[in-house]
């Protein structure tokens, strides 16, 4: 196993929610389904890359393999990524009760991923890259960056801050009673603990640090205050 050194980011380590806890990983998808419509969302995704069964992708923060599972269906190979090994044993079960044989799945991160196959036609990431400090973002993507193929596509959707800084107090307190109401305590105490323990960071951030790695940002989309959905090229002349 590849050793790193001491003062590298450790992303294996759970910041915010233990998604180690056998507990979290089973109750998971239940609890993400009171919010959103996974299944929409995938199919939007699938359909904004324009994936073909003759590409490959790439995803960090795979979780339990929903997404991986649906773009496995349109692309040749599939790599799904994630810190929690509690969450990849989830993830492959379910693909094996599908039947779906064209998903690889690593147990790392961002940071520590070795990649051993040709450049990806698609890189994707939601809601995982809050939880690298703003640095390690931006070297996390530029590994993505050089994963791609040129001309390789970029989605990503994370919690990104786009409110008014001035009303912090407000904005947090409202956000969490907002979910409370929509899904339930311990949901609102995740998002408690995310805010207070993880990384998310403000927009203009963001965006700075997508152009550092060397991406064109062709599409951004900021909503509710704190979700981002940005959609990059990779473009080498």
């Amino acid at each position: 196993m590849k050793s790193y050194p001491d003062w590298q980011y450790n992303e294996m380590k759970q910041v915010g929610t233990d998604y180690n806890d056998p507990a979290q990983v089973e109750v998971y998808d239940s609890q993400m389904g009171t919010l959103r419509d996974i299944k929409k969302e995938n199919e939007e995704i699938i359909k904004t890359l324009d994936l073909t069964n003759n590409q490959t992708l790439i995803e960090f923060g795979t979780g339990t393999g929903n997404f991986a599972i649906a773009a496995a269906r349109h692309c040749k190979k599939v790599y799904a990524i994630d810190v929690s090994p509690r969450m990849l044993e989830f993830a492959q079960k379910k693909a094996d009760r599908k039947r779906i044989l064209n998903i690889e799945f690593h147990n790392a991160g961002f940071l520590t991923y070795d990649h051993s196959g040709a450049k990806a036609d698609a890189v994707v990431s939601q809601l995982a890259l809050h939880h690298l400090p703003d640095f390690w973002k931006l070297i996390a993507l530029k590994r993505v960056f050089g994963l791609l193929k040129n001309g390789g596509k970029f989605f990503l959707k994370d919690t990104v801050y786009s409110f008014d800084e001035n009303t912090y107090e407000a904005f947090f307190d409202n956000l969490i009673d907002m979910i409370r109401k929509a899904g339930g305590i311990q949901i609102a105490n995740d998002l408690e603990i995310g805010i207070r323990d993880e990384y998310s960071t403000p927009g203009w951030i963001m965006e700075a640090l997508l152009l550092r790695a060397g991406f064109t940002i062709d599409k951004k989309q900021y909503s509710e205050g704190f979700i981002a959905v940005y959609l990059c090229t990779k473009e080498v002349h």
